[in-house]
């Protein structure tokens, strides 16, 4: 890309800003958690299963808003996520039952993620830019979500703090509020096929991924990425003041996970463009499991929790310019949103499991140590998941008649 090609680089620019918004905001549910429930009288279980319940909606609705972004614009679809999330957020205010709690927290909220997240943006920037330069534009985006995360976690617990957690949600949905003048920036729809390609509807281009084995791979290997990133964003600051250190520690280190998968995703994204993108999965999944030995084998102390963020941090976002990349570059851009929003569903389900899961086994074992060997072997598993997918582009098949 050339620097004085002003497009591309307002288009990255723009879908920057939009992940680190969504993403930063994200990231603060779990400083809700306790205040939250000491409000309303409710258990971790209770708060757990409305996380779950967004992450899954979350990736249902990806599949729907990639679809819409294909066919009628990614401008259009991000707008709509940004007013649905918006909705969402200040509905928590007047939660004062569980039903509500689910409805706003989870549902709206997680409806409203599907249009601004990375399965609608990362596409756009894509096809704005040229192939040599894709895998470092969508680490680029993927470390704005981190760095959201690093920027407004702590503007989070800021806010609690001195607002309370009502005053904090009016704030942060001001600032998810700022995506809808950026969709402007981020509008249109992809073109059709280029001259002499071969044009497949999006039905044939579903049908033909589903058929592929390296979709599902990659499928079963994000499932892992969300079970991690979900339990450890909603449960952390809980398991960091069970084990004797305050809320500030455990925003700090949500914070420092952020900043630090700043470098990481960026780092990821360079080097998807020069080595093999799946042995790069491969490592950071493998990496993983060593954070969760680190507060398994270690006792918990200001120090260790900030090296095991700063170490997490790392491997955090990388897998989605990876994954995302992948599948652009095994499946083509026309239909990437929604291809992605397929696999990123995976990414939900692992996550809708790994908040429910570790709510549930907190509240029976009243510990989180189990909640960290399921991750640590899962680490493992979608490490050798991520070796027999096949990098290569996948040959077109049409259907008789169409070839015809």
């Amino acid at each position: 890309m050339s620097p004085t090609d002003s497009k591309p680089l307002r288009i990255i620019i723009m879908g920057t800003l939009v992940v680190l918004f969504a993403m930063g905001v994200r990231a603060t549910f779990g400083l809700f958690m306790q205040p939250v429930g000491l409000q309303n009288g409710w258990g971790r279980d209770v708060f757990s299963i409305a996380f779950a319940i967004q992450n899954l909606v979350w990736g249902l609705s990806c599949i729907g808003m990639g679809i819409m972004a294909d066919r009628w614009g990614a401008g259009r679809t991000m707008a709509l996520g940004a007013v649905i999330y918006i909705v969402g957020l200040i509905g928590m205010c007047f939660a004062t039952t569980e039903p509500m709690l689910y409805l706003t927290a989870g549902v709206l909220v997680g409806l409203g993620q599907g249009g601004v997240t990375f399965p609608v943006i990362l596409p756009v920037i894509a096809r704005a830019v040229p192939p040599a330069s894709r895998s470092t534009a969508m680490g680029i985006a993927s470390a704005g979500g981190s760095l959201g995360q690093f920027l407004i976690v702590p503007s989070g617990q800021f806010l609690i703090n001195g607002f309370d957690w009502t005053g904090a949600l009016w704030a942060l949905s001001a600032m998810v509020a700022l995506i809808l003048p950026l969709a402007y920036f981020l509008r249109g729809k992809p073109a059709q096929s280029a001259p002499g390609e071969v044009h497949l509807s999006l039905g044939g281009a579903v049908r033909q991924a589903f058929r592929h084995p390296s979709f599902h791979f990659l499928f079963w290997s994000y499932f892992v990425c969300g079970f991690h990133t979900a339990f450890i964003t909603l449960h952390l600051p809980a398991f960091v003041t069970d084990s004797g250190l305050t809320a500030t520690h455990g925003a700090t280190a949500l914070a420092l996970i952020g900043l630090f998968n700043v470098a990481g995703s960026f780092g990821a994204g360079k080097l998807g463009g020069k080595y093999s993108k799946k042995h790069l999965l491969a490592a950071i999944y493998f990496l993983r499991a060593f954070g969760m030995a680190l507060v398994l084998f270690v006792p918990l102390t200001p120090m260790v929790l900030y090296v095991f963020a700063a170490w997490m941090g790392l491997f955090w976002l990388g897998t989605v310019p990876l994954t995302q990349g992948l599948i652009g570059q095994i499946y083509g851009f026309r239909y990437a949103a929604t291809l992605s929003g397929i696999v990123f569903l995976g990414h939900q389900i692992g996550s809708f499991i790994g908040v429910g899961m570790g709510g549930w086994l907190y509240s029976r074992t009243g510990s989180y140590d189990a909640m960290w060997w399921i991750g640590l072997v899962l680490a493992v598993v979608a490490a050798l998941l991520c070796f027999p997918v096949r990098e290569q582009a996948i040959a077109v098949r049409l259907p008789a008649q169409a070839a015809a």
